[in-house]
């Protein structure tokens, strides 16, 4: 698998983003779709409403979130379509929470590294607020 980062949708595009995948089930609010340019919409893989619903961005729901998404993704076969994806090349998985840590593109970049091992797990990059690369899971 190639480099997997991810970033907030309403930052600017960089030339290192390679495809770009949004996953959120909503459309984000105040982006048109030709604002945002090339993008793939997966919504598919994207948390179900009733589990995006009951998280609502509750920081103490986190680790529960977590594990109720990753059951989620191991049932979703929106998740072999990603992964093919992120077969040919550098993959961005764009999301519009405002929580850069407690947010479903943090749990699906982690379940892609650590559950589809078939082939090399993908680098994963994640951007700070201000664009920045930091260490996975930091911010």
């Amino acid at each position: 698998m190639a480099t997997l980062q991810i970033k907030r949708v309403y930052e600017q595009r960089s030339p290192t983003d390679g495809r770009r995948i949004l996953v959120d089930r909503v459309w984000p609010r105040g982006i048109s779709k030709e604002n945002l340019g090339e993008v793939t919409w997966l919504k598919d893989v994207a948390p179900s409403a009733e589990l995006r619903k009951w998280f609502d961005h509750r920081t103490e729901r986190w680790k529960q979130f977590r594990a109720r998404y990753f059951a989620e993704l191991d049932r979703n076969p929106a998740v072999e379509q990603l992964r093919s994806i992120c077969q040919l090349g550098p993959v961005t998985l764009l999301y519009s929470a405002r929580d850069v840590e407690h947010n479903q593109a943090q749990v699906l970049s982690e379940y892609l590294a650590t559950r589809c091992q078939k082939e090399r797990p993908p680098s994963v990059r994640v951007l700070s607020k201000r664009g920045r690369p930091t260490a996975a899971g930091q911010t």
